[in-house]
């Protein structure tokens, strides 16, 4: 189903009702969540894992695949923690939005409620939302990279860039995948697992599906025969795969959504 981007079509009403019925009548529902996301928190909705990067060059002029890659980070990790420092400055004062506080809404009235994100901001977490899979990691979730202890900080404020363990004094890195690297096996076997038990419904929320893992859980419904619904305001890779369209922001969408459960 498709209408015009932001308008409230009777198209896009009637949408909605399927919707707010699918997750009234559903155990088991996933969302699928992106960029487009955090954009409502006020975040730029840049393309690529965790909404880090767009695909140009970074103020260093340096290809942003080749800047956030793990061969950089082995030479020059001072040069890739300034550029994730400045990031988390930016999402420090970020607050979680009408999208997130309606999935954690969910939580408590839906048996079982899961996130696949790929944003590393946090904010599915710090908006209560308990089973949250950051396939693509967190930005305040530390590992050193020498005896490999972790920690989790609470910002980068007042962190020395690059920041050395406690115990060993190697440096750390965020628990991030950065170019090159593989998605870590924990969370993607998890995400597997979940995958392969089913879902009665879900929901893709404001992303473009540029990654084919990404993609797998609205291909699966569709091959399945599962309700599916691409929450975006264009249409994207993950729009081919779903049910129904609903062509609004994140934040309007869930919100409209809650209205109709409540």
């Amino acid at each position: 189903m498709h209408s015009t981007p932001g308008r409230r079509t009777k198209e896009v009403e009637d949408t909605l009702d399927d919707v707010a019925r699918h997750l009234r009548e559903s155990r088991r529902v996933l969302f699928v969540t992106g960029a487009g996301v955090s954009a409502d928190s006020g975040l730029p909705t840049y393309r690529g894992v965790g909404g880090l990067y767009e695909g140009g060059a970074t103020q260093g002029g340096l290809p942003i695949e080749t800047l956030l890659s793990r061969g950089m980070f082995s030479r020059e990790p001072g040069l890739v923690w300034q550029y994730l420092a400045d990031r988390e400055k930016e999402w420090r004062l970020a607050r979680p939005n009408a999208c997130h506080r309606f999935i954690n809404w969910l939580e408590h009235r839906v048996e079982k409620v899961l996130v696949l994100t790929q944003n590393i901001d946090g904010l599915h977490g710090r908006a209560g939302s308990s089973q949250v899979i950051d396939i693509h990691g967190n930005l305040l979730d530390l590992v050193c990279t020498g005896c490999q202890k972790k920690r989790t900080v609470t910002s980068y404020r007042g962190l020395q860039l690059p920041p050395r363990c406690l115990g060993c004094s190697a440096i750390e890195r965020p628990e991030v995948v950065l170019f090159g690297e593989e998605l870590p096996e924990r969370k993607l076997k998890r995400f597997l697992d979940e995958l392969f038990s089913g879902f009665d419904l879900v929901i893709s929320i404001g992303t473009s599906g540029t990654f084919p893992y990404i993609r797998a859980p609205m291909i699966r419904a569709k091959v399945y025969g599962w309700p599916s619904v691409d929450i975006n305001p264009i249409s994207n890779k993950m729009t081919p795969y779903a049910r129904y369209h609903l062509t609004l922001g994140a934040a309007e969408a869930c919100e409209l959504l809650r209205q109709r459960l409540s």
